[in-house]
């Protein structure tokens, strides 16, 4: 299960990254729509803190996906 975990880890910082990238949205302004500081994003990109459930619902919304695809359980955004 472990290795599982790191693999959802690797998946969901790669995925936040991406997609605020591909949206052109700074750390700052992802932040702000997310009710978090813009170093806990950073944070969350590197994989050096995982972000709760609720966070990840809030990101999800945000980039307008499902949690499913930002936690690597499907390739499709809805």
């Amino acid at each position: 299960m472990q290795n599982g975990g790191r693999s959802v880890n690797r998946t969901l910082r790669r995925r936040i990254k991406e997609l605020r990238e591909r949206k052109h949205v700074s750390r700052s302004a992802l932040s702000q729509l997310c009710g978090l500081s813009r170093n806990m994003i950073g944070l969350y990109e590197r994989g050096d803190a995982d972000p709760s459930t609720k966070t990840v619902c809030v990101l999800a919304d945000v980039f307008g996906v499902s949690t499913d695809y930002l936690l690597g359980r499907t390739d499709q955004w809805e």
